[in-house]
């Protein structure tokens, strides 16, 4: 993550979670919710960018354990905050593509809206990065943003290498430039084609979920 990026969402710690109470969103948001309560149970789970543990909270009701990373000192001080007592929950600051060695492979992995801040161009390191911290044959899945006209915050442009960005504003007056892409399902597919199998990809009105099994 660059370095703009890493400031923006330490100075929106705070703020993150308001964007998952917006009303139009509540549907989605539990059957997202849901899915994080389901489709990890019993596994050993490794979540990259957890951000204030939002996610993290739902995977940990029925996951074995899980190790959840952050770039970020300040949402991470959320994130452990939030976690109920006795839950199989380890943080640990890492940057996502940079992995360090975790001591053990994991039978899962998961990101909450980490994809659609990826340059294009770095994509398939971090997916390579990403799986080598996983087991043949993890479960792995994505959640993240659709571009909702009239919901999503509009895209200010467009780079020569077809990443998006928007110009978001915080609390505190600051305008931050932010990278955010908008994947399309046959752009997910390309980009896990030869590393993945069980390839499945739900659209909700507002998010987007991807699920495979890694090779």
């Amino acid at each position: 993550m660059s370095l703009k990026m890493v400031d923006y969402y330490a100075k929106r710690a705070a703020e993150h979670d308001r964007i998952y109470a917006l009303p139009e969103r509540q549907n989605d948001v539990r059957r997202l919710q849901q899915f994080c309560q389901t489709r990890f149970a019993g596994l050993e789970v490794l979540e990259i960018s957890c951000g204030t543990g939002y996610w993290t909270q739902f995977i940990a009701s029925s996951a074995r354990s899980i190790v959840a990373t952050d770039i970020n000192e300040e949402v991470l001080a959320i994130a452990r905050g939030r976690q109920s007592e006795g839950a199989q929950v380890e943080f640990s600051r890492a940057d996502s593509y940079e992995l360090p060695d975790l001591s053990r492979p994991f039978a899962a992995g998961f990101a909450g809206f980490w994809w659609s801040h990826v340059p294009k161009r770095r994509l398939d390191a971090f997916l390579a990065g990403f799986h080598r911290r996983l087991v043949p044959g993890a479960l792995v899945a994505f959640i993240d943003n659709r571009y909702v006209p009239g919901s999503s915050t509009p895209i200010s442009r467009t780079d020569e290498s077809g990443d998006s960005f928007q110009l978001r504003k915080l609390g505190d007056g600051s305008v931050h430039e932010v990278l955010k892409n908008f994947p399309a399902p046959e752009e997910l597919k390309a980009a896990i084609d030869y590393r993945a199998t069980s390839v499945e990809i739900t659209l909700l009105d507002y998010y987007w979920i991807l699920t495979y099994r890694a090779k």
